[in-house]
């Protein structure tokens, strides 16, 4: 099968697909198979598709539901990030908490201020916090476990309702995926429910939070947070680059060696059993 791909993944497994195009959507008639990372694919460029296999676990900038018209599949590769995204969140956490980026930066300028009793790099502890997870699935769930080393206390969302949850947490982590109903969940009447000093994280999607509302509550000091998603990617709102309690990161939760390959092996195995006509290993549409 003609096969397409927006990007050349990392991992031996890749040489298992043979000599496959990598280059930029544009307008085919002979390619059958995508590759891609969760991007918007025009499937009137492409009458001969078959098969989108998505280089990330999320798809929510993939039209599902056109696919399902067209009879294009899509395949996704959930469950090897779960290690990877809970790793960047607790780091997330603990930068903020402990205003670490802060610390490196002044370092770097050649300002070493310590001082015991009115330091400017006082944080705030992590241990005996409570955090509260929404969505908690297997990535929220490897986070929780991750959390009781550090003696945090966890709540989350399947137990704890949202707005209960936002306003006892002393940090709050997203990881939910983006949808319908999750699209704008953390509003801007609920980002006022969270206590002052408190911290978010959010490693999911930037549209699961009102962004605009959230960028006002950093610019007014209230809270603090740890980003590695944003609503219109790779644009961050400018106001929060001069933020101090603000730590950025280009959405690379899932950024590394380990992951990157794993997710690789289970693009070529949705691959390699469509073509063989085998039923796809993990299946959207």
């Amino acid at each position: 099968m003609n096969v397409l791909a927006t990007l050349r993944p990392p991992g031996d497994a890749w040489e298992e697909l043979g000599d496959i195009e990598v280059g930029q959507l544009a307008p085919r008639d002979d390619v059958e198979i995508l590759i891609v990372a969760n991007e918007p694919v025009d499937l009137d460029w492409f009458p001969a598709l078959r098969l989108i296999a998505n280089f990330s676990v999320g798809y929510d900038r993939i039209d599902i539901e056109a696919c399902r018209r067209r009879g294009v599949a899509v395949s996704n590769t959930p469950g090897v990030l779960d290690a990877a995204v809970a790793d960047l969140t607790m780091g997330l956490l603990l930068a903020v908490r402990r205003r670490i980026v802060e610390g490196d930066a002044a370092v770097r300028r050649g300002r070493w201020e310590q001082g015991w009793s009115e330091s400017p790099f006082l944080g705030r502890e992590i241990g005996g916090s409570v955090l509260g997870i929404v969505g908690y699935g297997r990535i929220g769930k490897a986070v929780a476990r991750r959390a009781a080393g550090f003696d945090l206390e966890v709540i989350y969302t399947r137990e704890t309702p949202l707005e209960e949850l936002l306003a006892r947490a002393d940090i709050v982590s997203v990881h939910t995926p983006l949808n319908a109903e999750t699209t704008g969940l953390i509003s801007r009447e609920r980002l006022a429910l969270l206590r002052d000093g408190s911290t978010l994280i959010n490693t999911a999607r930037g549209a699961v939070v009102d962004e605009d509302a959230l960028v006002d509550e950093l610019e007014s000091g209230r809270i603090s947070a740890g980003l590695d998603v944003f609503v219109h990617e790779p644009h961050v709102p400018e106001r929060l680059y001069g933020l101090p309690s603000v730590v950025l990161t280009p959405h690379i939760a899932s950024a590394t060696h380990e992951t990157r390959a794993a997710m690789t092996r289970i693009v070529v195995d949705n691959v390699l059993a469509f073509e063989r006509g085998e039923p796809l290993v993990t299946p959207v549409a």
